[in-house]
């Protein structure tokens, strides 16, 4: 504790010495008699002794509470100016991170709710696929759709994994929209046949954007038409100046159109059929946002959604 007391205050103690010297040197130039400087360096001596005991005792003080203290307000007997602004600077960093380690808790929270809904999900297509072995009913096409299934939840949930730890991963480039969403469709196809869904691309769009996320955004959407179509329903996809997707399927809810983009959040029929883990969304609505897109849903109960993309207003 002496230690480090002295060393607190060691530019003190180096300017008393050095104050000494200049008394020693003043004497010796004007030969002032020896006795007069003893007296004077021992006033001064005495004086510092006196001083560095008091300030040793609110230094061991301070220190004590320091090392001791695990609330700020146990900090309240330091009330130096200097002691204050620490007092303050402490208060806000441990401030900072308390909401960073709430925000963290929430974060995790969160990520544990979704994956048990993803969990969830993952048991529907295994379900099916573990009924046609067991009705040795297994058909090609159906079997098809439910790999198909397990492929685009287990690619959602990775890409929102990495989505979410990194959002700057862009490269941009000039892409021709019609191409992109015929390879989604290509992809998407064995769905498609399965409930005699046609499609109509109309016009193009040439647009400077990063290939991978924007394909992964317009794949949830054009997932979710498919989803939510009726058999033998109809897509419409135009291009131009945006891209405009329409389908004549169940519709949304009003009420559920404001909350479409909230995190995790599923609105009627994902609770309903079951095939949503409000993921897909959140992560279009982010991922189109950082690509400078806007996207906006339109939608009818029983007569079908138009979701719309087109870029940002300057």
């Amino acid at each position: 504790m002496i230690r480090l007391f002295f060393k607190e205050f060691r530019i003190w103690y180096l300017q008393f010495c050095i104050l000494i010297l200049m008394y020693l040197l003043v004497f010796s130039l004007y030969h002032l008699p020896l006795e007069y400087f003893l007296t004077a360096s021992l006033i001064s001596v005495t004086l510092i002794i006196l001083v560095s005991i008091t300030h040793y005792l609110r230094f061991r003080r301070k220190l004590k509470i320091l090392q001791e203290f695990s609330y700020v307000n146990e900090l309240e007997a330091l009330d130096n100016p200097s002691d204050l602004e620490y007092k303050r600077l402490i208060s806000r960093v441990i401030a900072e991170q308390n909401d960073q380690l709430d925000s963290e808790k929430s974060r995790q929270k969160d990520l544990d709710a979704l994956i048990k809904i993803w969990s969830h999900q993952m048991k529907i297509p295994l379900s099916a696929i573990s009924l046609m072995v067991q009705t040795d009913n297994l058909s090609k096409n159906d079997l098809q759709n439910q790999v198909l299934y397990l492929e685009n939840h287990i690619n959602q949930l990775l890409t929102y994994l990495k989505f979410s730890q990194n959002k700057d991963d862009y490269r941009f480039e000039t892409l021709d929209i019609s191409g992109i969403i015929k390879n989604i469709l290509k992809e998407l196809a064995p769905i498609c046949f399965s409930k005699d869904i046609s499609f109509t691309i109309d016009g193009n769009w040439t647009v400077t954007s990063d290939k991978k996320w924007l394909g992964f955004a317009l794949m949830q959407i054009i997932d979710n038409a498919i989803k939510y179509s009726h058999q033998g329903g109809h897509i419409s996809i135009k291009l131009a100046n945006g891209i405009e997707i329409s389908d004549d399927g169940i519709g949304i809810l009003p009420e559920d159109i404001p909350r479409l983009f909230e995190e995790g959040y599923t609105g009627f029929n994902g609770h309903e059929h079951q095939k949503a883990s409000g993921l897909g969304l959140f992560m279009t609505k982010t991922i189109l946002h950082q690509l400078q897109l806007d996207i906006k849903i339109e939608s009818q109960v029983d007569q079908g959604t138009k979701v719309s993309i087109f870029k940002k207003e300057r």
